[in-house]
């Protein structure tokens, strides 16, 4: 274990972190990637478990601060890089690092984004509705409060209802165009407020806003396709052998995961696709010729641990999958985001 003094974020423990690490298996002298860098809790992890070489990957400018302090901790073996991992590949060959023996992904907003009030993740604060992972990409300008002040009751609900899975979106996206009318809604507590008036609260079950918030966030942050891309791009650069290890949130994600590593590990009709249909990126016909690409690991789902659900209830939902890439081809060629 490390013994440098620790940092304001040292303490951070990963969701299925434990879990992730041992089907990841770091080797001595082997270099590995970490494309959702966050508080950096893999990132630890990992390097303290082997005598590895570590990337980091993220896009928001907060994290990668976080990153240049692990730099300084670990120097010569860690290295954070800003972007997307989506564009892993891209970032990889021009930093000119090659020969990737592992790839970890921990999916969804992390818990500093969820416990920074004015980032507007999170339904638990009064803030600016804003929900941006990139804060300060000119790129990504638009926020969550844009889109329920000035997208029509049928986008929104269809938003709502693809992204959040909410039975009720149509009724909450009514709600927001007639609020709306009335004021510009820009507050987290405001938003609440309206899915409140549509959605009532179980008893012990979770705010009316949950899926709502988790809709509006995976849209903004286009995360699904981001996945989707992420994927792909691992499938290119991982060597023979390497492991691909996937950390999902909800259902939407794991279906995703499952379904991609089924396909390139031959165990679907070759023309099955991610659900839902995220992307734009154009797709090339499948190929029954085409060999698979990866081997799964995991049969099943690994869910966490009820020791880790009881100490962290982020933790409920996670699942990890994992696969082992072959010799074979990758199948996709690199199209433009």
């Amino acid at each position: 274990m490390s013994s440098k003094p620790s940092s304001p974020h040292h303490d951070h423990i990963p969701v299925l972190g434990k879990e992730a690490v041992q089907w990841l298996d770091p080797q001595d002298e082997g270099t590995y990637v970490d494309g959702t860098f966050g508080a950096g809790g893999y990132c630890r992890l990992i390097l303290e478990t082997s005598k590895c070489n570590l990337i980091a990957i993220d896009r928001d400018p907060e994290a990668i601060k976080r990153g240049k302090e692990l730099e300084i901790e670990y120097p010569g073996r860690f290295q954070i890089l800003h972007g997307t991992f989506g564009d892993l590949d891209i970032l990889l060959e021009e930093a000119g690092i090659t020969e990737i023996s592992g790839i970890v992904l921990d999916l969804g907003v992390s818990s500093m984004q969820l416990d920074t009030p004015e980032r507007g993740f999170s339904f638990r604060f009064d803030a600016p509705l804003n929900m941006r992972m990139d804060q300060g990409s000119l790129a990504q300008t638009i926020t969550a409060s844009d889109i329920v002040n000035t997208y029509d009751e049928e986008k929104l609900a269809s938003i709502i209802y693809k992204y959040g899975e909410e039975r009720k979106s149509r009724w909450i996206a009514r709600a927001i165009c007639k609020q709306r009318m009335i004021a510009p809604i820009t507050r987290t507590t405001e938003l609440v407020s309206i899915v409140s008036s549509v959605v009532r609260r179980r008893p012990g079950g979770n705010n009316p806003a949950t899926k709502t918030f988790q809709a509006l966030r995976i849209y903004l942050n286009d995360e699904l396709g981001e996945l989707e891309r992420g994927m792909a791009a691992a499938e290119r650069v991982l060597q023979p052998g390497g492991r691909l290890v996937i950390v999902t949130f909800h259902s939407l994600e794991d279906r995703q995961v499952k379904l991609f590593f089924k396909e390139r590990s031959g165990r679907t009709p070759s023309g099955s696709r991610y659900l839902p249909d995220t992307s734009d990126l154009s797709r090339q016909p499948s190929d029954l010729s085409r060999q698979p690409s990866f081997s799964m690991l995991t049969g099943r789902a690994v869910p966490p641990s009820e020791e880790e659900i009881l100490s962290n209830t982020r933790a409920r939902s996670a699942r990890l999958r994992a696969a082992q890439r072959t010799n074979a081809p990758a199948w996709d060629q690199k199209v433009a985001a």
